[in-house]
């Protein structure tokens, strides 16, 4: 059914939105629609009708599939994603932030690993199977899990099973030769997390190009996703003083100490804290 959102939403709106989410239930957070609701962040004007739909044209499909075991599961995957709408990893423009919009994905076809992984999810559990996220570095992976059985799955590679050797292999790859597979590297992350990755990769790459106006906007963003979250207070605060709004970074610091379990954090807020009580007073 197409559709109905008369007209595009505007910047406030989509604002209380990601607000209303951050007070959600991590299991209660619509993954795929949120993080459409991210990407209308950088596509001001732009009406979602035909994303949302798009996103129930993938789950009827996999509703339809008759999958019934994990590898059945994971097949219908991969078929619909690569073979009837052509989904693939951008191997060639790895860092357009593009890759990072679900929006510009959708259009595209082409995305990082965790937004196509986001994509895989909402078809997935649309069809009742349970898909996570998972911890795994540099490189999102997913866990699909049917009737007892557990499939770790890539969607950046069509979807493609990793067994436990491809799991080291990959391992060793990212993370260097002495680095072994641990429990850890597979366990899996909540929806909230998977979303803030998915920023964190845009917010990175206007960190490494210095523009520091972008990774407020983005840390404030996903402030709203996660309000509890000391680290990104942190990035915040360090973003808004070295715009020269010390109002702001003061007040993000507060909150980072608040919301601090880490001991350098705190000493690091605390320090440039006290820094700008100076320049203030």
């Amino acid at each position: 059914m197409p559709s109905l959102e008369p007209a595009p939403l505007s910047v406030e709106e989509i604002e209380a939105a990601l607000d209303a989410v951050g007070k959600q239930e991590d299991r209660a957070i619509d993954l795929a629609g949120t993080a459409l609701l991210l990407a209308a962040l950088d596509r001001p004007g732009v009406y979602l009708g035909p994303y949302r739909d798009h996103l129930e044209e993938l789950a009827n499909a996999m509703r339809d599939s008759r999958a019934a075991t994990a590898l059945e599961v994971a097949a219908a995957l991969a078929r619909l994603f690569n073979d009837r709408f052509g989904y693939d990893g951008d191997r060639l423009t790895y860092d357009d932030p593009q890759n990072a919009n679900l929006i510009s994905v959708v259009e595209r076809r082409k995305g990082l690993p965790v937004a196509l992984g986001i994509l895989y999810a909402h078809a997935a559990r649309a069809a009742g199977f349970a898909l996570e996220g998972l911890a795994f570095p540099g490189h999102f992976l997913v866990r699909l899990q049917v009737r007892g059985e557990a499939l770790v799955l890539d969607p950046f590679n069509g979807g493609r099973v990793l067994d436990p050797l491809e799991l080291r292999r990959l391992t060793k790859q990212l993370m260097g030769p002495d680095q072994e597979l641990t429990p850890a590297l597979t366990n899996t992350v909540g929806n909230r997390a998977v979303l803030l990755r998915l920023q964190n990769n845009l917010k990175s790459r206007a960190q490494a190009d210095g523009d520091i106006e972008r990774v407020a906007a983005l840390a404030r963003t996903m402030l709203r996703l996660a309000p509890e979250e000391a680290g990104l207070w942190f990035d915040y605060g360090q973003a808004q003083h070295n715009l020269g709004r010390l109002g702001a970074a003061t007040a993000a610091f507060e909150s980072c100490i608040e919301h601090s379990l880490d001991g350098f954090e705190t000493i690091e807020a605390q320090r440039l804290l006290a820094a700008l009580r100076l320049r203030l007073n």
